[in-house]
């Protein structure tokens, strides 16, 4: 944006008060840029809470009723939250695995329910079955060192 240009006044006094209002401008300026990182700050802070209390929401219906799994929240609103694990289950040998939902290859605006049909369990994968898996919860962090997707 290209700066603006002030016409310098003829008048001393005029130009003196110029001079007030164009220090004061540039004062403002500073002001109002720390007064929007503040608030910017306390915004992202209440969207960090508000997507926590979603995945938290969606974890306790899946442990109260098993389900319904849509509406859930989406990968960038879970790892917001803090929630970047995914528990699941496969429906086939019912072996349990943590998904780190930051390596998925997927955008952060697919909602995790969308993504049971995706999921796979790597020891039917073996023996060329490929059963969907079962979405357990949200979790803040892995329960194994070892996971597989």
């Amino acid at each position: 944006m290209a700066p603006k240009h002030h016409e310098p006044p003829i008048s001393g006094g005029m130009r003196k008060a110029l001079g007030k209002e164009l220090a004061k401008s540039r004062a403002m300026t500073t002001v109002f840029a720390e007064r929007s990182a503040e608030l910017r700050e306390r915004g992202e802070a209440l969207i960090r809470e508000a997507d926590s209390l979603a995945c938290q929401s969606w974890n306790e219906r899946m442990w109260s009723d098993g389900g319904p799994i849509d509406p859930s929240p989406r990968i960038g609103q879970a790892i917001n939250g803090g929630y970047p694990w995914l528990e699941i289950e496969c429906s086939r040998c019912r072996v349990r695995r943590e998904v780190d939902l930051a390596s998925l290859p997927h955008v952060d605006t697919t909602c995790v329910h969308d993504l049971a049909s995706r999921l796979r369990c790597s020891k039917c994968a073996k023996a060329n079955k490929r059963p969907a898996a079962t979405l357990l919860q949200l979790m803040p962090r892995a329960r194994s060192s070892a996971t597989n997707n």
